[in-house]
């Protein structure tokens, strides 16, 4: 089989997830609307050249050496730099599309709902970025483009998902934010020196991805959950 096909086939995998998020989001009856979730995905899908310039600015670290040299590659130099450029990118697509507003009083916390949206538009974003860093890897470094295939949609997603609620509560709450930065950051680095490192065996990576992703799914039902609650009860306060 040639190299093109095995590309094809890898984007094709990669893709499964993005059709099971839309599939999912209009069956739960998400408020994102068909061409807000594409829209996501390019952007998503575009924070990679943000990410590969930072990348390549901040280089290797000459000084350092075995433990620390790895937690800069791993951590810093590519965790840390896709969560950034995630977090620009979703920055600009939410001021765009309305969901953080500029003048926001910096008093008013944001409410659930928006956390929520956040939230998902968030995983939807980490999809994009995944399919397109699936192609260029799948081109760039075969040996790891099998397990990366069936992992990366995953983590990206699930780091996606912290990231996205990162930039709705930047505003506000910038603890929260950077917490979950954080979060986003470790669970990257660490799933980074799974593939990476040969002794650790890629069951490991698989459970760090599909374990992040589970997590950031339950979240987002359960914000939904609370969402259809609290409009429940706003309703019915308004009928008395």
């Amino acid at each position: 089989m040639s190299g093109v096909w095995i590309l094809i086939i890898l984007i094709l995998i990669s893709s499964l997830p993005v059709f099971a998020a839309f599939i999912w989001f209009r069956i739960a009856k998400y408020q994102i609307p068909a061409v807000q979730f594409f829209l996501v995905l390019l952007a998503g899908a575009t924070a990679i050249f943000p990410a590969l310039v930072l990348q390549d600015l901040l280089g290797a670290a000459p000084a350092m050496r075995g433990r620390g040299l790895l937690f800069y590659e791993f951590f810093i130099r590519i965790a840390l730099t896709e969560e950034i450029s995630r977090l620009l990118m979703l920055f600009i697509f939410f001021w765009i599309s309305g969901i953080i507003k500029p003048n926001e009083n910096i008093n008013k916390q944001p409410t659930f709902n928006s956390v929520h949206r956040g939230t998902a538009i968030g995983l939807v974003a980490g999809l994009g970025f995944a399919l397109l860093e699936s192609a260029v890897f799948g081109v760039l470094n075969a040996n790891i483009m099998l397990i990366r295939a069936f992992t990366a949609a995953p983590l990206h997603a699930a780091c996606g998902s912290r990231i996205g609620a990162a930039a709705v509560l930047f505003p506000t709450n910038p603890i929260q934010a950077i917490m979950r930065i954080i979060t986003a950051t470790a669970i990257h680095g660490v799933y980074n020196l799974m593939i990476y490192i040969p002794n650790i065996p890629s069951i490991a990576a698989i459970l760090i991805a599909f374990s992040a992703l589970a997590s950031a799914i339950l979240s987002i039902h359960n914000g939904r959950a609370i969402d259809k609650s609290n409009n429940t009860a706003i309703d019915k306060t308004k009928d008395n």
